[in-house]
């Protein structure tokens, strides 16, 4: 059974960066979509980045210019590269990958989380 695995969440002050990791169980990225969500407390969760198995991406409008998707196949692994953080980017990240196996089997996976606190 397929688990994503993230990692990258910390402190950082803002105007710092991270990068976020996400790696699944299994060779499941080169056939799925892939998004990284956040939830604040007390708030709906939302979609920050997404890109597509043939590598088309589309972010949050608050995160434009300042995130970064991307996808390493060869390793399995999904990135989310965060520059000029900002106190409102504080939030528990997930990483999400849907698709379909070759036998039309969907799947809609979810990381465990990774929190990022961005200090004024």
């Amino acid at each position: 059974q397929v688990q994503l695995v993230e990692s990258g969440g910390g402190l950082v002050q803002a105007g710092g960066s991270l990068r976020l990791s996400c790696a699944p169980s299994g060779s499941i990225f080169s056939i799925s979509n892939v998004g990284w969500y956040r939830q604040a407390p007390g708030k709906e969760r939302e979609l920050v980045a997404a890109i597509t198995r043939g590598g088309a991406t589309n972010y949050a409008d608050s995160v434009k210019g300042r995130f970064t998707i991307s996808r390493d196949n060869a390793k399995n692994t999904v990135y989310l590269q965060m520059n000029s953080l900002k106190p409102e980017d504080t939030a528990v990240y997930y990483c999400n990958a849907n698709g379909a196996y070759g036998n039309g089997y969907r799947f809609n996976y979810w990381g465990q989380g990774t929190q990022v606190t961005v200090s004024s």
